[in-house]
């Protein structure tokens, strides 16, 4: 898809993997639509001086689903029609499951399932009227790669990864189509993240990373050029694939990395 001139809603706009995807898509000209619960202002004047055609920030909360709604609710008041939704926003849960504090789960499984899927179908008839569309949704290799410390992380990202593929195929011939983002170890804060939630029982020295511009020049070519899935490269790459085919021997791997009894 060209993305001169489409609508692109973002979710988890502020940061990271999301605002290096704004900015990407800034200087091809497009209209940003940003969500997140807390955006700076001065995003509108940065992205505009990268080619943005137009910058809308829309502070949303989407772990609540009546701000999910009203998001919703006000595109349409405003009569903006999307072409593009990139669902970016998480949250990283860890640690065993007994430890982990349920509150912190139900709001994570609120961001990176519930209001990805209700966006998604809330904005698709739209899409689907006008014969063209794109939904961009973030999984990552935890979606593919099972680890101890990561069960609710990874169960909300199998989840992206599974509702995905099957919109995949539901879409074909419509003209909307998806791209689904293996996500790998990225330079943001929530990496940075990994090692306080994990850390306690689980080694994570071994994980690597990728620069998030890199990443995100990665998505962008995806969607420009048509590609359903956008694959992780080099050790990322071969633990996924090494989790998928040979699963006891990536087991075995992991477990050397674990200890509970700490």
């Amino acid at each position: 898809m060209n993305l001169t001139q489409k609508h692109i809603l973002l979710t988890g706009a502020s940061r990271g993997i999301g605002l290096a995807l704004a900015e990407q898509c800034a200087r091809r000209k497009a209209h940003l639509h940003l969500v997140s619960r807390k955006l700076d202002p001065s995003l509108v004047k940065d992205l505009g001086s990268l080619g943005a055609a137009s910058v809308t920030l829309w502070p949303f909360d989407l772990s609540q689903t009546s701000d999910v709604e009203g998001l919703v609710k006000s595109l349409e008041e405003k009569n903006i029609s999307i072409d593009v939704l990139i669902n970016n926003a998480g949250l990283l849960t860890g640690g065993i499951l007994e430890e982990q504090d349920p509150d912190e789960i139900d709001k994570m499984l609120n961001v990176n399932v519930h209001a990805l899927i209700r966006l998604t179908r809330r904005l698709l008839p739209g899409m689907l009227a006008r014969k063209q569309g794109l939904i961009v949704n973030n999984a990552s290799v935890s979606g593919k790669m099972f680890f101890p410390c990561a069960s609710t992380y990874a169960a909300s990202k199998a989840a992206v990864v599974a509702f995905t593929e099957c919109l995949k195929q539901e879409l074909r011939g419509t003209g909307v189509a998806t791209v689904l983002m293996i996500t790998p170890g990225v330079k943001t804060e929530m990496f940075d993240d990994i090692s306080k939630l994990y850390g306690k029982h689980l080694d994570v020295s071994f994980l690597s990373h990728i620069p998030v511009e890199e990443w995100a020049a990665k998505v962008i070519a995806a969607m420009e050029n048509d590609e359903a899935i956008v694959w992780p490269q080099g050790a990322s790459f071969f633990g996924v694939k090494l989790a998928h085919h040979f699963p006891s021997v990536f087991e075995k791997i992991v477990r050397s990395k674990f200890n509970r009894f700490l």
